[in-house]
């Protein structure tokens, strides 16, 4: 596929969800806090993404983090990130059928049981990732887009009509645990990076992929800020996740409505990427490629059906004992964006410049230590991270705040 193809597909991926929880991130921290941290994360990961794509030029043969794993550390390597890549996309696979289940819950006012839902969404995503290449998948990525960029649309009208409904804070008093929650949902809005491997596998020119970077990263940040600005500027610290949730009942319901594209699309390109690892995985032996691969073989298409099928299945239980968005972004923030986003890629940075050279000119030496940074920064973001989850969790188990796993109690917002 060519260069805005691709950029397409990750702008479908990555921004379906992240935009979803960035004006109560702003809630959180404030108006100046949320606007820093998504103008540095994002530039951070611009940065971190362009390492990714100067790796897959050096090794080819590169498909996956798995493949990037085995170059870094041999099988040990490779059997970490891969099996690290298929929990973290199948727990994103998870917050897209919850988010689906909010939206029905939301469109029919709870009418039905809201585990009904949650099996609807993950059967939609399980049918519609059956093709077994991206390039058919990238035209529904611009109706994706065209989804939430609606969707959001209507928010911000429908915030606009209703008024200012608290008020807005330039800074926030918070303890740790509540703040770095909410930079977990900002580090989540930039968690795209774990495909880009395999979206780089099926571009024409893989050479072109900065072209794609840039274009995604300009894009989901200005739509970060210009939301996160306009909904928080309205409902101040009233803003609720998903956002969508914050205009009158009649506009919620109309903006869900029409989000349901790119809820059910974007995670489609996350299962099918998460399904295309295991499959080559399997079929992809000391570098030998099966024909089944290739073939349009019954044992192809028959292995390929049961992995999409153990994906959605995987993702429907993890919307059901996960069911709060939030908290459930933050988890997959914490053990997995903060490698896959950044982290990972000062490893990349370190493996990919000689150690003769790291050291040789003032700009080699800040370079260096900047990639350093980052590595420690992946360290820093899961530990804080799991430690704000886990608190966050805790704290609404025993304030009654979430429902009991697989209950029919309505999502609706």
């Amino acid at each position: 596929m060519v260069w805005w193809k691709a950029a397409a597909l990750m702008l479908a991926e990555t921004v379906s969800l992240g935009i979803l929880s960035i004006p109560s991130a702003f809630a959180s921290l404030g108006m100046v806090a949320g606007v820093i941290l998504v103008l540095f994360l994002g530039t951070l990961a611009t940065a971190t993404g362009y390492v990714i794509g100067q790796f897959k030029l050096r090794y080819p043969h590169v498909h996956n983090m798995a493949d990037a794993g085995y170059i870094l550390a041999g099988p040990i390597g490779r059997e970490v990130l891969g099996a690290a890549q298929v929990i973290f996309m199948t727990f994103v696979c998870g917050s897209h059928v919850l988010t689906g289940l909010i939206a029905f819950d939301t469109i029919t006012a709870g009418a039905s049981c809201s585990v009904l839902w949650a099996g609807v969404s993950a059967i939609i995503c399980l049918v519609l990732t059956i093709p077994r290449t991206l390039n058919g998948i990238s035209y529904l990525s611009v109706a994706s887009f065209i989804s939430i960029m609606a969707a959001i649309l209507i928010t911000m009208i429908g915030v606009g009509i209703i008024g200012h409904q608290a008020p807005v804070k330039v800074t926030s008093n918070l303890n740790f645990a509540q703040g770095f929650l909410a930079v977990t949902d900002i580090i989540f809005a930039y968690a795209g990076h774990v495909a880009f491997f395999t979206f780089i596998a099926e571009m024409k020119e893989p050479q072109d992929f900065p072209k794609a970077l840039y274009a995604l990263q300009i894009a989901d940040t200005t739509l970060y800020l210009v939301v996160g600005v306009v909904v928080y500027a309205f409902t101040g610290d009233k803003a609720v996740s998903p956002a969508l949730g914050n205009t009158g009942t009649l506009l919620r319901k109309v903006a869900y409505g029409i989000a349901l594209p790119t809820i059910m699309i974007a995670g489609v390109i996350n299962g099918h990427v998460c399904a295309k690892l295991v499959f080559v995985r399997i079929f992809r032996r000391n570098g030998v490629h099966s024909k089944h691969m290739t073939s349009h073989s019954f044992v192809g298409w028959a292995t390929w059906l049961a992995i999409c099928l153990v994906i959605w299945t995987l993702a429907f239980v993890i919307a059901e004992v996960i069911p709060f968005f939030n908290d459930l972004l933050s988890v997959i923030s914490a053990l997995f964006a903060s490698w896959f986003t950044y982290g990972i890629s000062g490893i990349f940075w370190f493996h990919l410049t000689p150690k003769a050279d790291r050291w040789t000119t003032p700009r080699q030496k800040a370079k260096t230590v900047f990639w350093a940074l980052v590595v420690l920064s992946g360290v820093f973001i899961m530990i804080a991270g799991l430690y704000s989850s886990i608190w966050s969790i805790i704290q609404g188990y025993e304030n009654g705040t979430f429902p009991s796993p697989f209950s029919c109690t309505s999502r609706a917002l």
